[in-house]
């Protein structure tokens, strides 16, 4: 048994969807919080701290998106899994939605079993992250923080990008196949597109400001500081 009980906040404009999403999840031990917009899901937010939010990608007032963008400014929400909602399955919003900082993205209409089992996969997920500090050169990765650190400086990085940087960094000089990425970071119960990985590289590339990450052309990625 769970010692503690994680929280997940859904937020939805369709009151149908919350409630066959907060059954099952609260089925499953989880305790669920529900909100109609995205006003009322940052309000809540705030006042839960929950573990896991869930955003529907097109709700009124502020959309998921935008949500998404407010939550992770704030340092209380730069941990916190983030998975979107939405009925427009093309791989465009799919990247948008990725790059916002979003941990996962399901289509409408979902399924209540796939919801649950994408849920628990990104918990397992995140207790197996790794503790250690990584110090190569002038970077620092620390995955307690979930803070990279340039010549001493923080640099804030989406979550997903975290993870991509840190796993390329645990074996420096290792090529990592894309499949092999994608299953590594986004789990092998995540449908992603090719394109995800390289979005995400070109943000850290932008953010960090150094030559850290090297494309082999055809196969994959390493890291690798240049000369």
């Amino acid at each position: 048994m769970e010692t503690t009980t994680r929280k997940v906040l859904i937020a939805d404009d369709e009151p149908d969807i919350l409630e066959i999403l907060k059954y099952n999840l609260a089925h499953e031990g989880y305790e669920v919080f529900t909100a109609k917009d995205g006003d009322d899901a940052l309000e809540k937010a705030k006042r839960f701290l929950p573990d896991l939010i869930v955003l529907d990608m097109m709700m009124p007032r502020k959309t998921g998106v935008e949500v998404c963008q407010l939550l992770r400014a704030q340092p209380a929400f730069r941990e916190t899994l983030i998975i979107f909602l939405t009925a427009v399955n093309d791989e465009t919003t799919q990247i948008k939605g990725l790059e916002t900082g979003a941990d996962d993205y399901l289509n409408k209409p979902v399924s209540p079993r796939v919801f649950v089992s994408r849920v628990n996969a990104l918990f397992r997920r995140l207790n197996k992250n790794e503790v250690k500090a990584i110090k190569i050169d002038n970077i620092t990765i620390d995955p307690e923080r979930f803070m990279v650190q340039v010549d001493g400086i923080d640099i804030i990085l989406a979550k997903k990008e975290f993870e991509l940087l840190h796993l390329l960094a645990q074996k420096p000089g290792r090529v990592y196949l894309r499949n092999e990425i994608l299953n590594q970071v986004w789990g092998n119960e995540v449908i992603v597109g090719d394109r995800t990985i390289d979005v995400h590289i070109r943000k850290i590339r932008q953010k960090l400001g150094i030559d850290c990450i090297t494309t082999v052309k055809g196969v994959g990625y390493k890291f690798e500081l240049g000369n």
